[in-house]
């Protein structure tokens, strides 16, 4: 261990050895390197602008940072171990490469608004990811969603066949869920669009720095408004937890959907052998594995925000190194969602629709019993008569053991008058299907609608991630920036 954060009053020969290989970050810090150099190399042009460092030295350390940050890129850096995090082995490191100068980086900063700045690009980046595939995944179910418009599907209410709706209708609805949980990840990327780096330990600086360059540099939209409590502050991993467990739960209900619709007792979806699992045993059977594991998934996701919540509900305001511990639940979250939804983009196309079964299923007339109501509604019939006389209706076929759409209009019209031969049409279960044009409903007009707004959505927030700087966008920048003072 070097000792960089040591002094003689804090034990200068440093911890003991398993101490240290217990408590040290190094190992999941490795993964904020390039995060770490950048944001080294933003505070060290800062530093020479405000003349807290003198320009030629500020030259030589923003240089070896640059190129350390392009070896990270390469996957060729290499960083000393025996040390408590990511932010010393990059000091170490540096200063194996500079000598003395070195020294001079740490100037006003403290590890605490450090580490606070490394995940908040962290989450910037994994955030962008996120809102690239999740937005893809809409607009790929909207377009499906134009083609099913006329593919006739059970909608189910406490799993019970409920009334008829279309395909598009289906896929419009899962796309609409995952679309929510994007725009969880959007109020997540703007939560950590904060600059937290000039904060130090727990009060900011008495050096005249400039946090606003040091934001500009970095592309935030401005520095953070409290020092004490940025360096405690999670709450932006927080809110990127939660928008991806929010992607990763629509993807799971989803999931749910297919599973169910490829059983055998469903029918509804095939399932192309590229995606599905066989069996060990039975030589018939034909799994849908990848959607089991996406819902399995989820868990975790859920997990993560939990393990984080619990993290910082006792702690008092300013830095703790329980903090430390957010590592792995953050870590993961990124990794976790991308892999699930790219396992969805990837299986979707691979399940086909049987509107033939769909169908079939509505042609007793059942799950048009609402629509007959409300053709008696039309009639002028009160809406808890007709409920009624439909339910009487509907036990007259049950007491026969015929279909509802097989009954005789005679004795439909004997129950009621209005249940005469032009109102027993609403049976008719795509005729029910596409009367509902209200706005949601599930009408080939209403999903057009549906799907509209839906792409509008997805495009909208695919623009918030495609303007998101990358890290490659801010080492140009701040490459780029003048280190003379005005």
């Amino acid at each position: 261990m070097s000792g960089i954060a040591r002094t003689s009053a804090t034990g200068g020969e440093g911890m003991l050895p398993e101490l240290l290989a217990w408590s040290t970050s190094l190992h999941h810090d490795r993964a904020f390197v390039r995060e770490d150099l950048l944001g080294s190399a933003a505070h060290v042009t800062m530093l020479a602008r405000t003349r807290l460092v003198e320009v030629a030295d500020a030259q030589r350390l923003r240089e070896a940072l640059l190129s350390m940050y392009a070896d990270a890129e390469a996957g060729t850096l290499a960083l000393p171990d025996g040390e408590e995090d990511v932010h010393m082995a990059v000091e170490a490191e540096l200063g194996r490469r500079l000598g003395a100068v070195a020294g001079r980086l740490h100037t006003a900063r403290s590890r605490n608004d450090q580490v606070a700045l490394d995940l908040r690009l962290h989450v910037r980046g994994q955030v962008a990811d996120a809102l690239q595939r999740t937005t893809a995944l809409v607009t790929m179910l909207s377009t499906r969603a134009n083609d099913e418009r006329e593919t006739l599907i059970p909608a189910y209410t406490h799993r019970q066949r409920a009334q008829p709706t279309s395909v598009g209708f289906r896929l419009c609805a899962w796309a609409s869920q995952l679309l929510r949980g994007a725009e969880c990840l959007a109020f997540g990327l703007a939560r950590a669009d904060r600059l937290p780096l000039g904060s130090g330990a727990c009060s900011g600086s008495s050096l005249p720095i400039d946090r606003n360059l040091t934001s500009f540099l970095l592309a935030f939209s401005q520095p953070t408004l409290n020092a004490l409590d940025t360096v405690g502050d999670r709450d932006f991993a927080l809110d990127f937890a939660w928008g991806a467990t929010r992607v990763m739960v629509a993807l799971s209900r989803l999931s749910t959907d297919v599973i169910d619709y490829a059983t055998s007792e469903f029918g509804y979806v095939k399932l192309d052998g590229r995606i599905a699992a066989g069996s060990s045993m039975m030589p018939q059977k034909k799994n849908p594995d990848v959607f089991e594991l996406v819902r399995g998934q989820s868990a975790r996701a859920i997990g993560n925000v939990m393990s984080l919540l619990t993290l910082v509900k006792g702690l008092p305001n300013g830095y703790n190194r329980d903090l430390q511990e957010d590592r792995a639940a953050l870590l993961s979250t990124g990794p976790l969602l991308r892999g699930a939804l790219d396992a969805v983009t990837l299986a979707l196309p691979h399940v086909t629709f049987d509107g033939v079964k769909s169908a079939a299923a509505l042609a007793d007339g059942s799950t048009q019993a609402t629509d007959l109501a409300e053709a008696l509604v039309r009639k002028g019939v009160p809406f808890r008569e007709a409920y009624k006389a439909v339910g009487a209706l509907v036990r007259r076929a049950i007491d026969d053991g015929i279909a509802l759409s097989q009954l005789d209009p005679a004795v439909a019209s004997a129950l009621h008058p209005a249940l005469d031969a032009e109102a027993l049409r609403a049976l008719d279960p795509a005729a029910a299907m596409r009367a509902k044009e209200s706005i949601g409903g599930t009408g080939p007009r209403a999903v057009a609608e549906q799907i509209e707004a839906l792409r509008a959505g997805a495009e909208a927030l695919a623009v918030i991630a495609s303007n998101t700087p990358t890290l490659a966008n801010l080492a140009a920048r701040i490459a780029a920036e003048p280190l003379e003072p005005a």
